[in-house]
């Protein structure tokens, strides 16, 4: 994982410019201003405050390592835009933030292709689904933190004098960090998950189930007839769906009936059954294929082109070893 460096160049209005055109340009992306605060608010911490992140393990990776280098190019035969990009990374999440342990990532999440609505994130080497409950990178991060506090205060009240110096970092970082958002989230700790993490999050009828947990933003009618996101039963939709693919003709029966429905002008299933395929590929390249194909296809029906170019540039790279692909320009 590249670790940015030269962290003075947050602040550096050239370089936030640079980037921003860099990102436009490659990935067809328009960085939100949330994006933006994110790195005001790196670049305002000082040592102390960036030990407590760093206590956090969170790291700034994936398109945070072009502000050391804006210019900077991949690897021969690599393309930029699998920087940063996990195996089971949706073709709509572009990672900023590592999150430490079992491969926990932060991306900003963009279902147009354009602009960038919210936060995804998820370990791709644990369990779960991806989490899309986070509107902006500090709101992600302040959850961190307050997952961290909770953690904390049960040492710290037996007098152990390193927690409690951890528990001070974490207020200077909090305070950091309010000072540009969640400023009226006063809550802390097990109060903060309680009141903004651990609530069940409501139906999006604007939004269709899949395997992943991020749900498709697509109207039109799938041939599973997929509720709504979060209407689902996760565990009975995970199962059909894991005996759906384990079949052999009826996967190819299902990759069918979704290129039949795209043709006829309806992507829905092909987006849907796409996503699916994606993020339960497990190494096969049957379902490397499908997933490319059909999410090449209902993309560029949707007129999402960037996430078509992407889907179609992840699949070529899906086998690296390292994400990690940048190399100075300079």
């Amino acid at each position: 994982m590249a670790v940015v460096t030269g962290g003075e160049r947050y602040g550096d209005p050239a370089v936030r410019e640079a980037v921003a055109e860099r990102v436009h340009g490659e990935w067809g992306l328009e960085l939100p201003g949330s994006f933006f605060r994110f790195v005001d608010f790196l670049a305002s911490l000082g040592p102390v405050e960036q030990r407590a992140l760093r206590d956090l393990e969170i790291t700034p990776f994936g398109v945070m390592d072009l502000f050391a280098d804006p210019a900077a190019l991949p690897g021969d035969g690599l393309d930029i835009r699998v920087h940063g990009r996990y195996y089971r990374d949706p073709p709509e999440f572009l990672t900023f933030l590592h999150g430490g342990s079992d491969g926990l990532h932060f991306g900003l999440w963009s279902d147009d292709g354009r602009t960038c609505e919210g936060v995804a994130s998820y370990w791709t080497n644990d369990g779960g689904g991806i989490e899309r409950r986070h509107r902006t990178p500090l709101e992600a991060v302040r959850a961190r933190i307050e997952a961290a506090q909770r953690d904390l205060a049960e040492y710290a009240s037996d007098g152990d004098e390193e927690e409690l110096a951890r528990l001070a970092d974490l207020g200077l970082l909090r305070g950091a960090l309010t000072g540009f958002e969640t400023g009226e989230r006063t809550e802390k700790g097990l109060a903060y998950s309680q009141a903004y993490e651990y609530r069940r999050p409501a139906v999006d009828t604007d939004r269709t189930t899949t395997l992943d947990g991020a749900g498709a933003l697509v109207s039109g009618t799938t041939a599973l007839n997929r509720p709504p996101h979060h209407g689902a039963d996760e565990y009975r939709f995970g199962t059909f769906m894991d005996e759906l693919f384990d079949d052999e003709e009826q996967l190819r029966s299902a990759r069918a009936e979704a290129l039949r429905r795209a043709t006829a002008g309806d992507p829905a299933e092909a987006l849907a059954l796409g996503r699916d395929l994606h993020w339960a590929s497990y190494g096969r390249p049957e379902r490397e294929e499908y997933a490319s194909e059909l999410l090449a296809l209902a993309y560029r029906d949707l007129g999402r082109p960037a996430l078509a170019a992407i889907a179609e540039t992840h699949h070529r790279h899906r086998a690296l070893a390292n994400v990690n692909v940048l190399r100075p320009a300079r």
